[in-house]
C-alpha cells in the first residue's frame, strides 16, 4: 500500500494535553476501525500548530474519507515515493 503524509494544521496542536490527544486518537481509531483495512495510521508527530500523520492507504480519498469522518484537517496529503535515512549514505 502507498505511504502518505498528512500535514494538519491545528493551531496550538503543540499545548494539547495528553487527554485531548488521547480523545483525538481514540476518535481517529475508531473511524479507521469503520473504514476497514486498506488504511492503517502509523504514527504522528506533534509541532506547534500542526500534526503530521504517516498512513499507509490505498488512495488518497480513503485519507480525505478518514480526515471528513473525523473532523480532522487534512490540509495537504503527500504521497512518499522515497524513505532514506543515514544508511543511505552508505
Amino acid at each position: 500500500m502507498p505511504k502518505f503524509v498528512i500535514e494538519r494544521e491545528i493551531p496550538g496542536a503543540g499545548k494539547l494535553s495528553q487527554s485531548e490527544l488521547k480523545a483525538i486518537s481514540k476518535k481517529s481509531c475508531g473511524v479507521l476501525s469503520s473504514l476497514g483495512p486498506s488504511i492503517q495510521w502509523m504514527q504522528s508527530y506533534v509541532t506547534g500548530d500542526k500534526i503530521y500523520c504517516v498512513y499507509y492507504a490505498t488512495d488518497e480519498s480513503l485519507i480525505r474519507r478518514h480526515a471528513e469522518l473525523g473532523g480532522f484537517p487534512a490540509n495537504k496529503i503527500s504521497v512518499v515515493s522515497t524513505v532514506i535515512d543515514p544508511a543511505t549514505a552508505e
